[in-house]
């Protein structure tokens, strides 16, 4: 038995109900709050300067060059 034909068997017996698949599409927008949470975290801790310097209030953290070399 090939591997494709395993996949499928275990695809077709395993198969979400419309119950299984209401739960799970209720569940993205909370998926993708909890992420983008996770990812500004992330940003914030590290101290990413390429990201966070696009934050509004927490750009100013870093000073911006003035004078002849400021491009």
């Amino acid at each position: 038995m090939s591997l494709k034909n395993k996949m499928f068997n275990f695809y077709c017996r395993h198969r979400p109900s419309k119950s299984h698949m209401a739960i799970a599409t209720a569940f993205i927008p909370s998926a993708g709050y909890f992420g983008l949470a996770s990812l500004l975290a992330l940003v914030y801790y590290t101290d990413w300067k390429a990201i966070a310097g696009y934050i509004p209030l927490y750009n100013t953290k870093f000073p911006k060059p003035e004078g002849k070399d400021a491009k």
